[in-house]
């Protein structure tokens, strides 16, 4: 433990999607993971000084340049940003210019796959545009190698994880809301949503999780990486 009460080999991913309003255009679940500004600019100043705290962001809106680009910036922060590669320069989602732009600033730059559809029960042809073309897009865009990935829904079982080390991801990171163990291959992250607020994430992210919480999610997500 370090003075703050912080366990340095543990890590609290924060997994942030669309920043501002939500197009019309987007399903109300998509919509649900769009937070206000201020909410965002409020998250980043509450974990500014915890550097155990991961920020990526899932998706590729637009957003991540407009609004998540210069407030991480500001605060001297980086982040890991998963685009879709089929979203690429669509209204709405970053351009290639765009994911240039983020790695041009330092930030990292992963996969989300081409689609945004769930990987598990994949059929061969879907499996490589995924995991192969979407990388090699979003690679191309980025003008750096892609080596991480953001499993879409958070959804995962061995034969994914399996399909991920063969094609050498070197970090995978899901939505199971429990902490990461610093520099695992499976990084699981917390999701913020558009109902939280600065005091929800201080209470039920950045705090301690009590032991039957912590037993019970780890449980949960081996049962998910076995199936």
């Amino acid at each position: 433990m370090d003075s703050s009460g912080a366990d340095p080999d543990v890590i609290v991913g924060i997994c942030f999607h669309g920043v501002g309003t939500p197009s019309a255009s987007l399903d109300r679940e998509a919509q649900e993971y769009f937070v206000s500004e201020d909410l965002f600019r409020a998250v980043l100043d509450e974990v500014a000084q915890r550097p155990w705290v991961q920020l990526t962001f899932d998706d590729g809106y637009a957003s991540d340049v407009d609004v998540a680009l210069p407030a991480l910036l500001d605060r001297g922060l980086t982040a890991t940003f998963f685009p879709l590669a089929g979203m690429l320069g669509q209204p709405g989602y970053l351009s290639s210019d765009g994911v240039r732009e983020l790695a041009a600033a330092g930030m990292t730059v992963g996969s989300h796959g081409m689609r945004h559809q769930s990987w598990r029960g994949l059929d061969p042809e879907s499996a490589h545009q995924e995991f192969t073309v979407a990388r090699s897009l979003i690679g191309t865009a980025a003008q750096a190698p892609v080596a991480a990935a953001a499993c879409p829904f958070g959804s995962y079982d061995r034969t994914v994880l399996s399909a991920l080390r063969r094609h050498g991801y070197t970090q995978v990171f899901t939505s199971d809301r429990r902490r990461a163990r610093a520099g695992a291959w499976l990084q699981p992250r917390y999701s913020i949503k558009q109902g939280d607020t600065v005091g929800s994430v201080r209470t039920d992210i950045l705090a301690p999780r009590p032991v039957a919480e912590r037993l019970r999610c780890a449980a949960a997500a081996r049962v998910k990486a076995w199936r």
